[in-house]
């Protein structure tokens, strides 16, 4: 398996993901939580929300959780991409 795979790899699963959360994040303004596709994006994103919700303090009713999220997933990938490279 060539580094150049694993760059791309890396990539793609973060961008697809980051992908995930907007689409997750935009759909709770229109969809029932109930809805079988926000219900399916929830599943997902929520596991990595949660934890970073119960982190952050409370900003009058906004949730910045989702971009806390996104930079974290894109800082990690960054930071991935970096070693692949080294190697």
């Amino acid at each position: 398996m060539s580094v150049d795979f694993l760059i791309l790899f890396v990539r793609v699963i973060s961008q697809t993901f980051i992908w995930v959360v907007v689409a997750s994040s935009l759909l709770s303004f229109f969809l029932s939580p109930y809805h079988p596709i926000r219900e399916a994006l929830d599943r997902i994103v929520s596991p990595f929300l949660n934890p970073i919700r119960n982190l952050m303090p409370n900003a009058g009713g906004l949730d910045f959780s989702p971009l806390v999220l996104i930079l974290a997933v894109d800082l990690l990938a960054r930071v991935m991409i970096v070693i692949l490279q080294s190697m």
